[in-house]
């Protein structure tokens, strides 16, 4: 069923019903459809869109890009360098100039609070490419590419092995839990998620039928896993600790044994990008057929025009 999102921010995913999000990634598919199709839209003709970007981007930068010409936005890049951010300028007052030029702004950057005091002055829509708690916009890229390869998402078995604290951990289980998925983290327990963070999505995954899971064994965590996902083993910012990380998470690298493991033909493996391949990942699993991690990184293109059009569009 459609969803009123007008005027609504997107910020992390515990925001959003499980409908609404159902909602985006059936607007994705046919928006995906139609680019595929050939056909240039005009949903945000006429809307100006600020891309602001602390940290560097390939996949979120070019998605918002591509996303806003397809449907006849102008994006306006402002990296670190460009604007005042928090520096000569507090954050509320970049909020509140950029909310009187702009109709929507996509904050890439360190910290969840900057994007929430963004959202709090702007005025307008304000979506979170990434920060240091959360990655909604890639969440919603894994799971139209499950529902692409499963039909469904509800009652799938998602596995994620690594950092199970970082941005990707928490919002790999908040989606699973607003969707119905049967969710597992496989990490050493100093690496599980914030304790107040799990109650939160126990509590969703009460009313929604998922299941969440926190393993120490990877093999025995993986069993009967639709997908399996890792991410980087230290994340922007933490390139310090990678030596400790990797003595640490060793025995979380997705492999072919841990594929096999899974006891199932048709495991895809999810990777959000980039990779280090040899770290948490081996490159003949990068590489084979069951590895879906261009189709998901194209998916970061229609799930984020999705969110635009949703919020900003003439819909």
């Amino acid at each position: 069923m459609p969803q009123n999102l007008k005027g609504r921010s997107f910020l992390t995913l515990k925001d959003f019903t499980s409908q609404e999000i159902a909602y985006l990634l059936t607007l994705s598919a046919d928006l995906k459809a139609k680019k595929r199709a050939g056909i240039r839209g005009e949903l945000l003709k006429g809307k100006n869109v600020a891309l602001i970007f602390e940290k560097p981007s390939t996949r979120t930068r070019c998605a918002f890009t591509v996303a806003c010409i397809d449907e006849g936005a102008h994006p306006e890049y402002l990296g670190k360098n460009d604007i005042q951010l928090g520096h000569k300028e507090d954050v509320k007052d970049t909020a509140r100039v950029l909310g009187r030029m702009f109709d929507g702004i996509e904050f890439r950057g360190f910290k969840q609070s900057v994007v929430e005091e963004l959202a709090a002055f702007a005025g307008v829509p304000v979506w979170n490419g990434l920060t240091d708690r959360y990655h909604p916009t890639q969440i919603l890229a894994d799971f139209l590419t499950l529902q692409e390869n499963f039909g469904c998402l509800k009652g799938l078995k998602l596995v994620y092995c690594g950092d199970g604290r970082n941005n990707m951990g928490n919002s790999l289980m908040i989606g699973s839990a607003k969707m119905g998925i049967h969710f597992t983290i496989a990490a050493p327990e100093s690496l599980f998620p914030e304790k107040d963070l799990i109650e939160e999505c126990r509590g969703i995954a009460a009313q929604t039928g998922a299941v969440l899971e926190f393993e120490t064994n990877a093999k025995k965590a993986v069993a009967g896993a639709h997908a399996l996902y890792t991410d980087v083993w230290a994340s922007m910012g933490e390139e310090d600790k990678l030596a400790e990380r990797k003595a640490i998470l060793g025995s979380y690298q997705i492999n072919a044994e841990l594929m096999t493991a899974t006891g199932r033909n048709d495991t895809i493996f999810l990777h959000c990008l980039p990779a280090v391949k040899g770290n948490e990942v081996t490159e003949d699993v990068f590489e084979s057929a069951a590895s879906k991690v261009f189709d998901e990184a194209e998916n970061r293109l229609h799930t984020i025009k999705a969110v635009m059009v949703a919020t900003i569009g003439n819909i």
